[in-house]
Order: structure tokens, then C-alpha cells, then sequence
């Protein structure tokens, strides 16, 4: 009985120890790796599906954020705003602002296998000139040229002291794939999703999620990490982006664990997951949101219209109803936020958040609006736009406009808002961005849905991206911010945050206009 006994033990132990034994999810800790925790996978809520995964196609911060962990471009930003080099190892801009030599970091691997060439980059930077509003509007003269085998250099017919920046934006990013790949995308974008960043595409299944893959033979910059640039490691093997648009379901699966990441959580949910020991909340400035004006046909054609809309608005209610209470909004009229001190301005201030309905009658009758239906585009996939557009109808209706909302899920309204036949206003967010020139909504030249057309504008953008010092360029971006609030492309509601969950076992998770996932661990 005794020997019995002792079998059956021996037994139940080795039964415990394969089930304890490291599955799929399991984590473990790498001698050689920093004593840092590896492996594992991340299941991510995210709230919205890209309406594609090429960056350059569209401006949708679900691309944006996902395809970060993919693809990388020759230079980034830091947590500062401040550009670095990424897949380049150095640049140097020449005396006179025309000329850009990038010099290329060796021995850098696609996901494919290949290595980085010059040849990849040059198409990858003409394919990005070609087919980006950011490219088109400011590059359209420019040549990328290879220079020996470890050079690229950027030609422009004049200085464009706002070049690097430019080419560091993480929206609608200048990202580098290879060359077969650019010249296998088709007007519906690229076909493969070749990258060399720290995690590879896996796969797609719509309405579902995305798989990403750890990229094994990923090289990291060795400099501390910080917003995009720096060091990157992939320290979990997996990331699933789950694609969850019920806010709800979001917060629930987060609270029980279902995910380890779920951005976009409902900002009155904020308090009560801050009470949750195995929750850990991230609150960060996320730009703002607004309404934007068909400015190609309809009502808002009209700037009177449009300045009608403006005098209307009692801001702070439109803002308190996106974001629940102050802590997670700012009243603020800047374009530029005040600690990018080189750009803040005051300018405008006197014309935002008016609350004055009478005079916004008065307008609206100047204007010659006749009871015609005003169609005004939002989805609930992201409840802050959704809640704000409900707002922006009752104000509206308060000053004798008949407003309807048209709901769809965040791609559909994507596709809505590239036809001028289709809406009057649509709400959208914006990041906050580090130069003037990145604010889709302004230039006249990047056909942004909206269709901005203000010679006055444009000549002033002009003027700053020309501009020798930084002083200079100030001053005229104070008078565009003026001219912004004359023309009116979009009205600015505030400054917003967002708030990301994690489960208290993640670490490491960043934020720059989005979050970041390399750098993770999963203890």
C-alpha cells in the first residue's frame, strides 16, 4: 500500500508539472535578455478596424497604430516631439535647406529575409511622394536619389526647413519596404505587408483582429527608448488586435482579464478603474477632436455658414459631454499646444467658444440658410465623437438648424467622408502635431475630405515652411492661427486625453499619439 502510494504521488506530480509547463501564453524569464520577461501574447481590445493596413492610403489612427509595430521610416519622433534617426543612421541637411543626405544603418533586415538596400528606400520614399497628401503637397519637386551604397539623398528646389519633421510624422508614415513590394501595390494599396520593424503581419481576419508576429531578427537602436525612437524589443511573441467596438465590452473584458490592453476606455468608466488593484489606467494628451465643413459644396461652402456654426457653439458642453469631467479635457483654442512654446500662440482666442446664439441667428440669416437638412457624419466607435456630435445637433437646432446624424461603424464613415455629396459636417480627432504643415484641414493642396481652399492659408504655410529661424516662423503661424479662425476649415472643440487599460501584470507600455507596444512585458 505504502509503494502504492508513493506511484500515485509521482504521479500527480509529473501530471502538475505539464500542466504547469509554458503553453502559447506562457511567459518566462531570459538570463540574456536584461532579466526581462519574454514571451507570451498581448490581446488587445482596440475599438475600431483599419479601414487598410497600408499607411500611406489613409489617415485612420487604427493604421496608424497598428502598423507602427510593422514598419519603420529613415527618421521619428521622440516622446518630445524632437526628430531622430530610425532606419537611418545619420543626416545631414546642407547649408542652404535644399539638400538632405540620410546615411542608412547597415545590415537592417526586412521581415521577408532581405536586406534594406538603397534601391528599397528610394522607391519606398517616391512611392510615398506620389501617393500622400503630405508628399504630393510638398515634395512633388523633390528628387530621392541614391548616393554609393549607403546613401540616399533628398533634392528640393528650395529650402523646407519643416522637411525632416514632415518625414517623421507618424500619420500617413514614410515608411521603407521593399522595392518589389512598392512596385506590387495597386491603387488599393500594397498587397504584402513587408516591414522591418519589431513585429511582423501574421494575418488579417476581418471583423476580428490582427495578428502580429515577434520579428526574431529585428535590429534595435541601442539609444534609450522614447516615444518612437530609440530601442524597440519585441518582448511578447504575439499581439492580437481584437477588434472590439462596444465600448462596454471593452471595459468588461479588461476588468476579467479576457485582455491585457483596451484603448479608448469611456472616460466615466476612468474612476471606477482606478479603483481596480489588477487594473493599471494611462491618461495622455491625445490631440483634439472637431467638426469639419464640406467646404466643395452645400451650406458650409459659405464661410457666413460656417461662421454662424462657430458663434453658436457653447464649447465646454460639447467638451464635458465627450469627456465626462475636467480632468480629461481642456478648454483651448491653440492648434499647437502651450508646451510647444516655439509654435503657441494666443491668436484667435477672442473667436472661440463664443456661446453666443443670438448673433449666431443673425449670421445663419446673413448666410441665407432656408431650413435645408444638414447632414452631420459620426460614429459610435469612438463614443467621445459620438458624444459630441449629439451636443453639436441640439446647439445647432437651438439656433433654427435642422441637423441630422448619420451613424456608421469608423471605416464606413471613412469612405462617406471622401464623397462631398454625402455630408455637411463630420467629427473627427486630431493629433496634436509638431508642425503646422501636418493639419490636414489647412492645406489647400492635400484634397483632404473637407476640401480646404484659402489661398490665404496656403501662402502663410508657405511662408513658415520657407522661413531661416524658428522666430520667423512663429510669427506667421501667428497669423495663420488668425486666419484660421477667420476662414474656419474645422472648429476646434478643446484639447482631449484618452485613457488606455492595461491588467496590472503589463509593463512598459508608451504613448505618442498612440500606443506602443514593443518594449512590453507580461509578467
Amino acid at each position: 500500500m505504502k509503494r502504492s502510494n508513493v506511484l500515485v504521488l509521482v504521479m500527480l506530480l509529473v501530471i502538475s508539472l505539464f500542466g504547469c509547463s509554458p503553453g502559447k501564453d506562457a511567459t518566462t524569464k531570459q538570463s540574456d535578455n536584461g532579466g526581462k520577461v519574454t514571451g507570451g501574447e498581448l490581446q488587445v481590445a482596440y475599438n475600431a478596424q483599419p479601414p487598410t493596413m497600408d499607411p500611406l492610403l489613409t489617415s485612420a489612427v487604427a493604421t496608424r497604430d497598428i502598423t507602427r509595430h510593422i514598419f519603420e521610416s529613415l527618421v521619428t519622433f521622440n516622446q518630445k516631439f524632437e526628430v531622430e534617426p530610425m532606419l537611418a543612421e545619420s543626416y545631414e541637411v546642407s547649408d542652404d535647406g535644399k539638400t538632405i543626405t540620410f546615411q542608412l544603418r547597415k545590415g537592417i533586415k526586412f521581415h521577408n529575409g532581405d536586406e534594406m538596400t538603397v534601391e528599397d528606400v528610394v522607391s519606398s520614399m517616391n512611392r510615398w511622394k506620389d501617393t500622400t497628401p503630405m508628399g504630393k503637397a510638398y515634395f512633388s519637386k523633390a528628387t530621392f536619389k541614391e548616393s554609393g551604397e549607403n546613401a540616399v539623398v533628398l533634392e528640393m528646389p528650395e529650402r523646407l526647413s519643416t522637411a525632416l519633421a514632415m518625414l517623421a510624422d507618424p500619420g500617413q508614415s514614410a515608411v521603407i519596404v521593399p522595392k518589389e513590394v512598392n512596385e506590387g501595390a495597386t491603387e488599393k494599396g500594397l498587397s504584402e505587408f513587408i516591414g522591418t520593424g519589431p513585429f511582423q503581419f501574421k494575418e488579417w481576419k476581418t471583423d476580428q483582429y490582427i495578428h502580429l508576429e515577434k520579428f526574431e531578427d529585428y535590429q534595435s537602436l541601442e539609444k534609450e527608448s522614447g516615444g518612437l525612437a530609440g530601442k524597440k524589443e519585441a518582448l511578447v511573441d504575439d499581439i492580437y488586435f481584437q477588434f472590439i467596438t462596444d465600448a462596454s465590452t471593452r471595459l468588461a473584458g479588461i476588468q476579467t482579464g479576457e485582455y491585457d490592453v483596451a484603448n479608448a476606455i469611456p472616460f466615466d468608466n476612468g474612476e471606477q478603474l482606478e479603483a481596480n488593484a489588477d487594473v493599471t489606467i494611462y491618461v495622455d494628451h491625445n490631440g483634439f477632436n472637431g467638426i469639419v465643413f464640406n467646404k466643395k459644396q452645400g451650406l458650409f461652402k459659405n464661410v457666413t455658414a460656417r461662421q454662424a456654426v462657430n458663434a453658436a457653439l457653447d464649447l465646454e458642453e460639447v467638451l464635458k459631454a465627450s469627456f465626462t469631467n475636467e480632468n480629461y479635457y481642456e478648454l483651448e483654442h491653440g492648434l499647437m499646444i502651450k508646451d510647444q512654446e516655439s509654435w503657441y500662440s494666443e491668436a484667435g482666442k477672442d473667436q472661440y467658444n463664443q456661446n453666443d446664439k443670438e448673433k449666431a441667428k443673425k449670421i445663419l440669416k446673413d448666410a441665407g440658410y432656408n431650413g435645408e437638412e444638414i447632414v452631420m457624419l459620426t460614429s459610435r466607435d469612438y463614443e467621445d465623437h459620438y458624444n459630441a456630435a449629439v451636443v453639436v445637433q441640439q446647439e445647432l437646432e437651438k439656433i433654427g438648424m435642422k441637423v441630422k446624424l448619420d451613424v456608421y461603424d469608423w471605416p464606413t464613415l471613412l469612405e462617406k467622408r471622401e464623397d462631398p455629396n454625402a455630408f455637411d459636417i463630420f467629427v473627427t480627432g486630431f493629433p496634436t502635431e509638431q508642425i503646422p504643415a501636418k493639419y490636414s484641414f489647412l492645406d489647400s493642396a492635400k484634397e483632404w475630405p473637407g476640401w480646404s481652399d484659402s489661398p490665404e492659408i496656403d501662402e502663410l504655410l508657405d511662408q513658415i515652411n520657407r522661413s531661416a529661424s524658428q522666430e520667423e516662423a512663429k510669427k506667421y503661424f501667428a497669423q495663420l492661427q488668425e486666419e484660421f479662425y477667420q476662414y474656419l476649415p474645422i472648429i476646434k472643440f478643446g484639447n482631449k486625453t484618452t485613457i488606455t487599460a492595461t491588467r496590472s501584470n503589463i509593463e512598459g507600455m508608451g504613448f505618442l499619439q498612440g500606443i506602443i507596444l514593443w518594449n512590453v512585458e507580461k509578467k
